[in-house]
Order: structure tokens, then sequence, then C-alpha cells
């Protein structure tokens, strides 16, 4: 067939998929694609899929039936997590004409050329013990913020996730050519770089089924190193690292750093230990506290955010307290909080008793009312500071946002001389 002209993106899910999105959609321009908007009539739509949750595997199934019934005749690609970890699910949905699995989504192009609408579905995947190699991302244009991936897959085996299965083992990205990107998006004008990966503390291990070990031969706080003297880039993010891979070496950097902003996200997931435990975590609850004061104890003005799970199996309202009570009287300054949800072939699912759904939500709910109180505690105390903002391009109702260095949302009268620019602001 010819190949198509026009194409339509759609990302769910992590910084990590909106990287991998952009870098796609760049290859097919590359090769003469038109890329539209996901809304707009398109001869091919591209779901880069997440698969953390099961509302992210409904979506995508909404999103199908959404095509089909404004553009039939078009093609439809599926990539990402939930292509992996479930292909043949998804070759059965009607209007899917491809699955990608982890080995094969930059493949696409090649994959476009010799494509056409048929009645079955075309599978191209394999076993997730069989990927290896680092596939470079970074988005650009798509947000003022640029996410660069320098590290993929996860070797840790927590109970109740599917990444390990759906991108495979740790492995990254060298140093030289994570520094060689971040120079490429200076000169496109990029201000902030955020740092992507499934697990960046493991920045430097590549790790495939041959390997006969663990492979390091650079490290997380080496690269940090290194991009703080990259010429042009004037923030950098670290979008989440794990309690037990943030060294004291890292959290000293950032404190001296005037590209790395005061903001950390560490993944907590519950303040119970027992629950830590089951879910198989590799840390307690004191070393996460002890992480956090070690943060604040160098930088007062940081941001701390934090991932928690609720309604995990075994979690008693005794442990839902713990957690709760645990980030209640912690120096944190907001959480992103998901309610369990069962994924297949995850070893949670052998873990007794189940908590009810709706005690899960109960749960969910008040953690994010602690949230926002969080937050607003969190801004109130730098109420009349004037810090450093990076405005965006998005304007809504005549407002532009922006973002203090300590990630702090400001919205501002929109003019179109601050987008992207870098100024000082009374918040």
């Amino acid at each position: 067939m010819d190949i198509s002209k026009t194409v339509a993106f759609h990302t769910l899910g992590c910084k990590l998929n909106f990287a991998e999105t952009s870098t796609l959609s760049r290859m097919l321009e590359h090769e003469g694609f038109q890329k539209k908007p996901f809304e707009d009539i398109a001869d091919v739509y591209v779901i880069n899929t997440c698969s953390v949750t099961d509302n992210a595997d409904k979506e995508c199934r909404q999103l199908v039936r959404r095509i089909q019934r404004k553009s039939p005749q078009s093609l439809v690609v599926i990539t990402g997590c939930y292509a992996q970890l479930k292909p043949k699910e998804i070759a059965g949905i009607k209007g899917v004409d491809l699955v990608l699995g982890a080995a094969e989504k930059f493949n696409i192009a090649a994959h476009l050329k010799e494509l056409s609408k048929g009645d079955s579905a075309k599978i191209s995947s394999c076993d997730i013990e069989e990927i290896s190699g680092f596939n470079s991302s970074f988005s650009v244009n798509d947000r003022t913020r640029t996410f660069l991936k320098v590290q993929d897959g996860c070797s840790y085996n927590c109970s109740f996730c599917t990444i390990p299965m759906a991108r495979g083992k740790s492995r990254s990205d060298t140093i030289a050519n994570v520094v060689a990107n971040a120079k490429e998006l200076a000169g496109k004008g990029v201000k902030e770089i955020v740092l992507t990966g499934v697990n960046l503390g493991d920045f430097g291990i590549n790790e495939t089924a041959s390997n006969s070990g663990i492979k390091r031969n650079e490290d997380f706080f080496q690269l940090i190193q290194q991009l703080d003297q990259v010429e042009g880039i004037e923030r950098y993010r670290i979008s989440s690292i794990e309690p037990n891979l943030l060294t004291n070496d890292i959290i000293s950097f950032v404190a001296g750093s005037k590209k790395f902003m005061p903001h950390f996200h560490i993944p907590l997931q519950s303040g119970s230990n027992r629950i830590l435990g089951l879910m198989r975590r590799r840390y307690k609850r004191e070393l996460y506290a002890d992480r956090v004061a070690a943060i604040k104890s160098l930088m007062p003005h940081c941001c701390i955010g934090a991932d928690v799970i609720v309604g995990f199996p075994g979690e008693t309202e005794e442990d839902f307290n713990s957690t709760f009570n645990f980030l209640h009287g912690l120096d944190i300054s907001y959480l992103h909080v998901f309610t369990y949800s069962e994924r297949d072939n995850t070893a949670a699912l052998s873990i007794k008793p189940v908590v009810p759904v709706h005690t899960r939500h109960e749960r969910n709910k008040t953690l994010r009312n602690l949230s926002y109180m969080k937050m607003q505690y969190f801004t109130g105390q730098h109420a009349g500071q004037t810090r450093k903002v990076l405005f965006e391009g998005r304007h809504k109702n005549g407002m532009m946002e922006g973002y203090t260095d300590n990630y702090i949302k400001v919205a501002v009268p929109y003019r179109e001389e601050m987008v992207n620019s870098i100024a000082e602001w009374t918040i």
C-alpha cells in the first residue's frame, strides 16, 4: 500500500511514554507523515499505552472505539506497556490493525509500510526476556518542559507491578549520549529537562538475559554532574527516584546546583512497614523519613512529592492509619495517590484478604484531601517570596501558567513574550 500521510498520537501514562511518543512522532514525520491532532481525522492513529492500572487498559479500549466511530477506515496501532503484556487481547479489539510490543515500537515506520486495513490485527511482539538495548527518546515542542529518557526497564520485583514484564530488565543510555541529547535540546531553545526512566536511580546498569550479572559502568550521580555542565539548559528535574537509591551525594549535589531544581519525587507506596514488606519494597518507612529529613536539612524550600498505593491486599484499617499518620507528619508537599488494581501475573494476587473496592476509593479520597492540604500549606510557606518561574505556552481563559524552581504553580495573565521564559515572580 502507499504510505498513509497523516498520523495522530495519543499517550497514556507516564512521562517516559510522553518522551517515547514524541520520538515516534519525529520518526514518522521524517518518513513523510504529517502529524495531526488526535481529535482530527487521520490515516493512522497510534496509541501509546500504559498498564499500571485497570483504568489505563479501559481508556485504551475506549479510544479505539472512538476512532472506529469517527474514522473506521483509519489504521489503528497500539504500542506501549499494555501492548507488550496483552497483545492477543488488544488484537481482539475491533478496529485494531497492529500491535507493537516493546522491541518493535521503534520499528513502527517499517511496519506501517507493510500494513493495510484488514480483518485481523497483526501482532509483532516477543518474549520480554529477549529485550535488550536502549532506545533514546525525548519530547520536544509538546511541552515547555522536555522529558528526556535516560533509563528503561526495572530489575526489581515489587509484588504489585507489571512494569518489568512490560519493559524488561534495567538498562540505560550512556552519559555521553545523554549529554549529547541535552546539548541538542539546548540548541532547540529548551529551558528545562525532566530526566525520566522506570528506575532512574539504577542509571548505568545494563542488565539483559544474556548478562552473567548486573553490569554498571556509570551511575546516576555521575550523570547529573555531567549534565550540570551543559550550556543552554537552565533547569533540570529528576522525575522520580527510589528512596533506597537517593544517596546523600545526590541530595548534596542538587542542593548546591543552580540547574537542578529543589524538587524530588520519591515513591513511598505505604507508610506501613508490614505492607511495604508484602509489596516487596526495598526499604522501610524509617529510611524514607531519613531521606526527607536529609533533603529538608539542606533545602528547607524543597518540594517533595510521594507516590502512595491504597487498598493493597491485606491493608487493614490500622495499616492505612499508619500510612495517613506517617504522611501527615512528614515534611512533604504533595501526593500522587493510586488505588490498587489487580494485575495479571503479579504476586500480589495471592495476598489475602482483598480490600473491598469501595474501601479503596474511600482511602484514596482521604489521601487526596491530605495532599491538597499539604500543597496549600507548602505554597503558603512561600507566600510573598520572589522565585524564578518558567512560564509555559499553554493558556486558558486569558491566563498562562508556570512553575517556580520548587514546583509551585503560578497563574498570570497571558503574555506571548513570556512563553518559555524564566522570570522573577512574587508568589
